[in-house]
Order: structure tokens, then C-alpha cells, then sequence
């Protein structure tokens, strides 16, 4: 198993010495957001040192191929799930004009029929859909940032029919933020920077997102703290509208 990813593994970074190398990012990043198992960091890093004024290009190609290939992988998700997106762009559809439905497709039934003596229930499927459109931009955001498989997100995206806007808003975020810190820091300090980026930025990520979402937390903790104190007691006496007569 290890062998042939390093025979990908190579043949993702053989691209950054030919003509093709741009071309081969935007498809590469393209695939893995749904199914090839080789991150695009790998050819970007080497692009990018290769041509170092040239990062933050090659860093938008990737974010575009990337977030392009999420929009394949919620579609993929959609049309294995749903009856209802047999033709590709449905959802896109349904986000722009408000088409709703849930019409389970005969692969959401073969599970239904098969794993619904263990659990895989119609019941639990409304109930896992309505907690990842609760905080689904998070899940996908999280996902596009850190070394969490995106791909898996952006198929389970469509099959729970996550809100389309949400889903896009979330991975140009986070994609872009995670391509375009790679070609900052080699910008900024050059091929010196690679094993550093090799050995720690994927624990960055994690740790950035980790503050990240904590802070956002304790903030909308500390807001309704604060408007819970200021809100007057609702059981308390309405000031005197009469005037006792003497």
C-alpha cells in the first residue's frame, strides 16, 4: 500500500519540472477534493520554489482547482444520495431557486434496507442531517484548512444537502487560506522554509484552527453572558403607570 502512494507521491511532484506544472496543479487539486489521495501541497511547494515570484499565482490556481473539486465532491454526494439530482447541478439549483426534497436514491435505500437493524435509520439519518447543517460550515471549513481529508466533507456535504452558500463560503475560505499561507511563507523566507513546512504546517493548521474557533466560541459566550446581565428580570414589577388616589 505504502509503494504505490509513493509512486503517486512522485509522479504529483515529477509535474513541477515540465511546462505542464500549472496545468497539472489546477487538476490535481481538482481531484483530490473528491477522490485522489495525494494533497496538492506537494506540487505547490515545489512550484513555488521553483519560481518564487510566482507563488501567490500558483496559490490561486490551486485554491480554484481545489474549490472547483469541492463542488464536483458535493454533487458526487448529491446524485448518490438523492433521486432528486440526477442531473448534475441540481443543488446548485436548488440553492439559487429554493428547490427542496428529499427523494432517496437506491443507494440511500440499499443502506437504509441493510444497516437500518443497526442504527442506519431514516430517524437518525434527519437527525445526523440536521446536526451537520447546524454546524456544517465549520465541519468544511476545518476540513479546506487542516490535514482533515476534505474529500470526505465535500461528499457528506451533498448527501446531508447542506446549504450550497455555506458550502462554498466555507471551502474558498479555508482552501484558500491554506494555499495561500504555504506560497506566503515561501515568499517570504524561500527554500529554507520547505522542511519546516514539510514537518510542522499541518500542525499549525490545527493549532491556528483550535484558537481559532475557541476564540469565536468564548466571544459568543462572552456576548450572551453580557446581554443576559442587561436584560431586565422578566418577573419584575412594571413601574407605577397610576398615581394612587390620597
Amino acid at each position: 500500500m505504502i509503494k504505490p502512494l509513493r509512486r503517486l507521491y512522485d509522479w504529483t511532484l515529477h509535474w513541477a519540472d515540465t511546462p505542464y506544472g500549472p496545468v497539472a496543479l489546477v487538476i490535481i487539486a481538482f481531484a483530490e477534493s473528491s477522490f485522489f489521495p495525494i494533497p496538492p501541497d506537494v506540487l505547490l511547494i515545489a512550484l513555488c520554489i521553483g519560481s518564487v515570484r510566482k507563488s501567490f499565482w500558483f496559490a490561486t490556481l490551486c485554491s480554484i482547482g481545489s474549490v472547483v473539486g469541492g463542488v464536483f465532491g458535493y454533487e458526487i454526494g448529491a446524485l448518490l444520495w438523492h433521486t432528486d439530482a440526477t442531473v448534475a447541478g441540481y443543488r446548485i439549483g436548488a440553492w439559487l431557486w429554493g428547490v427542496e426534497g428529499h427523494q432517496f436514491s437506491p443507494v440511500a435505500d440499499f443502506f437504509f434496507t441493510y444497516l437500518g437493524p443497526f442504527g442506519f435509520t431514516h430517524e437518525n439519518f434527519a437527525l445526523a442531517e440536521a446536526k451537520y447543517n447546524a454546524y456544517g460550515f465549520w465541519c468544511v471549513f476545518i476540513a479546506a484548512f487542516t490535514p482533515i481529508p476534505y474529500k470526505v466533507f465535500t461528499i457528506a456535504s451533498g448527501i446531508f444537502d447542506m446549504n450550497f452558500g455555506g458550502f462554498l463560503l466555507a471551502s474558498v475560505i479555508g482552501r484558500s487560506m491554506r494555499f495561500f499561507m504555504v506560497a506566503g511563507l515561501i515568499r517570504l523566507f524561500g527554500q529554507r522554509i520547505r522542511l519546516f513546512i514539510d514537518k510542522y504546517f499541518n500542525l499549525i493548521t490545527v493549532i491556528f484552527t483550535v484558537l481559532l474557533v475557541g476564540f469565536i466560541y468564548l466571544t459568543a459566550l462572552a456576548g450572551k453572558h453580557a446581554t443576559n446581565n442587561g436584560a431586565a428580570p422578566t418577573n419584575a414589577p412594571a413601574g407605577n403607570s397610576q398615581v394612587e388616589a390620597p
